[in-house]
Order: structure tokens, then C-alpha cells, then sequence
């Protein structure tokens, strides 16, 4: 599949019924430009607010994710989150016209099925990543929540779930994901879940005012008596129905799909609060007692941890380069030892991602400096340079025929040494679209997701060959 983002071809649209609020809403998914991420829109609302799916803005994570902004909230977030994010789409805008997103049958895929239906368009822009390189834990002693992130070989976005009940008549189940890809067939039908006991608490406190026993698996944590059972059914409206438990555990309102759906739906859950992210995840991510308020608590850890890294691209070196170095010897004149770049790993029509291994076979390092090797800061700066000689000649038919020439580097700074064994990220962007072949970019130089370098340059392309 491509890396690039993608968008729905057409607005989905769904209507039903809040589950705590009872308020019934018409929700449109909408396709969005690149770099949108997800945005909800509150129509009903004067001035229509936006609201970013944004784990910042989450304000409550009682029975459901609510996120608000200004003084506009949507609650229960995550299924429509899940199935955006589960399908791969990159930028949606969902707007609705109340204040929570519909229950429809409690899973995700009601949603899913109507993207699927509709399909997916390209775009230009490349997918934003969030790569796990180190392991990173969360607990919440009070919730007796645990997760723990750990990097994972192939770059895919796993995730396992441990779901404890602290019933002998339910146990423990288990919940596994092993790629995004999985999240259709084996995820998305999972529905909500809700303990028996606390339907009478949550009824009489109003949070279940669009509850009902057909888009809700209901879990039976100990025995209860006919009586018992027939004033639950009174109080969700269901005198009709003759209730009774299971086997398994279960009321018999509903039909389990899999055995371990509970925790499925647990999994998917977190998929939707993840997706306050911002970003598609790389990395595996195992959950013990998961619940709402765990889940965007550690995608708060995540969105921190991804800010620490001063905006460094998240780049996977194990993917094929859109440039080697055979490619880059065709493009660029340098040769040895002037050659300072290894690979492109990256390209779009407004910007460029290279990377050079540093190595002690480097001729530099035998008098920058004896004994205590550092890579030239003005080599960095030509490496950078190179990067971006390599983006403007990509613009030209026959790039062997051209070079580029230095016109001015402004606001050249340098953060850290960069020594042997160090790989460097460099991350350019146009300042200004090319114009009479002067090329405007901004550069910055990561290594091990840290700044060590940046520069303002601008260069001009000159044609020296003429072959006509």
C-alpha cells in the first residue's frame, strides 16, 4: 500500500441516537485536504467551531472519550475515531449536528462499511508517522491501568489487550491485533460492552438516555434472581422481554461474534483515543485493564514524547530509498570525497528528506580532530546543501547536465557534535517556489531525533552542458 495520506472520495453520512445524552444527530464524514488530520464541526453551533481530535483537548472519559474546544464538545469520539483511523484515512472532516456522535449498533463498523463503500483517495502529501525507538511505560496505580510501548521490527502498529474482570463467571480475556489491517474483519464489529450492575446506577444517573440492550453487550458479573432481572428490564424499557443469562456470562439480548468480543471492543476503543495522536503509530502497544481515561492519558505521554523530538522526521530506514546512492551519483556531480549523501529517503513537490552515515572512514576526521573525531559544521551545512541540490535538479529533465551553486546561507546554526556512527536526518522545505532556477530552502540536520544543525540557503541551478 502507499505511504502517501488519503482521503475519502466522498462524504459518508450517518444518523442515530446519542448513548449518554439520548439526542439524536446526523453526522457527515467528509473528504479533507493534506494535512487536515481529523477536525470536528459542531453545525448546530453558531459560527460552526472546529474542534481538533487532538488528546489536549479532551475533557471527559467518563463511559466515552468528549473532546471540547471553546466552550463546543462531542462526546463518545472513539468509535467514529476508530474507523477513520482503522481505514487508513489520513484527513476527515466530520461534522455534526449535536453534541454526541451516534451509538448506531455500539461498534465501529457501521462506519466502516460506509467508507469502504464509498473508497479512498490519494493524495500528494506523504503519511505522518509517530515511530516507537525506545520502550515507554504508563501506569495509573488508582485505575490499575498498565501500557507499555515497545518498538517493533517490521515498523507495523500492533497492539494487545488484558482485559481483567475480577469475576470468577467472566475471567480474564485477551484481545490481539498484529497490523492496522487487521482492524476490519476482526476488529471493527465489536460492540460496546456494559456491566450489568451498573445499569441501574447509570440509568437513574441518566447516562445511558440512548441505552438499549440491542447495540450493547451486557456482562453478568455474578447470579441474579427473575426478580432482579425484570426490574432492569423495566428500567430500560424492555418489560417484554424475557431476560436471562447465559452461559457465558452474557445477557441473552445480544449474540456474542467472538468469544473474547469484550476485549476486542477494549482494543478498538483504544484504537479511537489513539487516534488523538495525530499521527499513525509504529510500534506495539500492550494494555492491561485498559479503560478511556488510561487511553488518553498515554496518548498524551505519546503526543509529549513526539514533541520531544524537536520535530525530527520519523523516517523508516528499512524501507526502499527513493534515491540510493547509484541514483544520487546520476543526479549530482560530487564525487569522492565529497559526496555527503547516502540516500533520499523522502520527496514531495515542497520538500526533501536525505540521510548520511557517519563513519571514522571519513578523510575529514583525520585532522578535524585527532583523537577526538567531530564532522566539520560547514560539511554538515554542504550535506544539507546537497539535499537540496538534489531536490532542485529533480525538477529538470536532464539534472547530469546541471549544478547547483551556493548564493547566500543565512541563520546557520549548530546545536551538537555529530561523530562517528551517527546517522543524519536532513529535512528541508521550499521557502519560496523556484523561480529562474533560484532554489530558497530551510534545512535542518537530526541525529537520533535531536537538532545538531539548521541553515537558511539559496542556491540557483545552472545548466553547464549543452547537448543540442
Amino acid at each position: 500500500m502507499s505511504d502517501r495520506q488519503r482521503t475519502l472520495k466522498a462524504p459518508a453520512t450517518f444518523q442515530g441516537i446519542g448513548l449518554h445524552t439520548g439526542v439524536h444527530t446526523n453526522l457527515i464524514v467528509k473528504p479533507a485536504p493534506e494535512g487536515h488530520g481529523y477536525k470536528f464541526k459542531r453545525t448546530d453551533l453558531e459560527g460552526e467551531p472546529l474542534i481538533n481530535a487532538d488528546a489536549s483537548l479532551v475533557t471527559g472519559t467518563q463511559r466515552g472519550t468528549t473532546i471540547e474546544h471553546n466552550g463546543a464538545k462531542v462526546h463518545t469520539t472513539e468509535h467514529v475515531l476508530a474507523a477513520i483511523y482503522g481505514c487508513k484515512i489520513d484527513n476527515a472532516l466530520i461534522e455534526i449536528d449535536g453534541p454526541e456522535v451516534p451509538i448506531l449498533d455500539g461498534s465501529a463498523y457501521p462506519f466502516v462499511e460506509a467508507f469502504e463503500k464509498i473508497g479512498y483517495e490519494e493524495q500528494n502529501a506523504d503519511r505522518q508517522y509517530l515511530v516507537l525507538t525506545e520502550n515507554l511505560t504508563f501506569e495509573d496505580n488508582e485505575r490499575n491501568i498498565e501500557m507499555l510501548a515497545v518498538p517493533t521490527a517490521g515498523g507495523e502498529f500492533r497492539l494487545t489487550v488484558m482485559v481483567d474482570y475480577n469475576s470468577p463467571i467472566l475471567g480474564t480475556q485477551h484481545a490481539s491485533m498484529y497490523h492496522l489491517g487487521e482492524f476490519i474483519p476482526e476488529i471493527a464489529r465489536c460492540r460496546t460492552f456494559v456491566f450489568l450492575k451498573e445499569i441501574k446506577h447509570l440509568a437513574e444517573a441518566g447516562l445511558i438516555k440512548g441505552g438499549d440492550l440491542d447495540n450493547a453487550i451486557v456482562l453478568v458479573e455474578r447470579e441474579y434472581s427473575k426478580a432482579e432481572l425484570d426490574e432492569i428490564a423495566k428500567l430500560v424499557g424492555k418489560e417484554e422481554l424475557n431476560i436471562e443469562v447465559q452461559n457465558t456470562g452474557v445477557l441473552n439480548t445480544i449474540e456474542l461474534q467472538y468469544e473474547n468480543e469484550p476485549a476486542r471492543h477494549k482494543l478498538l476503543d483504544i484504537v479511537g483515543d489513539l487516534a488523538l495522536v495525530g499521527k499513525f503509530i509504529k510500534g506495539h502497544i500492550l494494555a492491561a485493564r485498559p479503560g478511556h481515561a488510561g487511553n488518553v492519558a498515554f496518548a498524551k505521554v505519546l503526543k509529549e514524547l513526539d514533541k520531544k523530538k524537536n520535530g525530527a522526521p520519523q523516517i523508516d530506514l528499512t524501507k526502499d530509498p527513493v534515491y540510493d546512492i547509484n541514483d544520487i551519483s546520476h543526479i549530482l556531480p560530487h564525487r569522492y570525497p565529497f559526496l555527503l549523501v547516502d540516500k533520499i529517503m523522502e520527496m514531495d513537490d515542497n520538500s526533501i528528506i536525505g540521510l548520511k552515515n557517519v563513519t571514522l572512514n571519513e578523510p575529514f576526521f583525520q585532522g578535524h580532530f585527532p583523537d577526538n573525531p567531530v564532522m566539520p559544521g560547514v560539511l554538515q551545512v554542504e550535506a544539507m546543501a546537497q539535499v537540496g541540490g538534489i531536490f532542485a535538479l529533480s525538477t529538470v529533465p536532464d539534472p547530469e547536465n546541471y549544478s547547483t551553486y551556493f548564493l547566500k546561507i543565512d541563520n546557520v546554526r549548530f546545536k551538537q557534535k555529530v561523530l562517528p556512527g551517527d546517522t543524519i536526518i536532513f529535512s528541508l522545505h521550499l521557502e519560496s517556489p523556484i523561480r529562474r532556477g533560484l532554489v530558497h530552502m530551510s534545512g535542518k540536520a537530526y541525529v537520533n531525533n535531536k537538532l545538531v544543525s539548521e541553515a537558511v540557503m539559496m542556491a540557483q541551478i545552472v545548466k553547464e552542458k549543452n547537448l543540442d
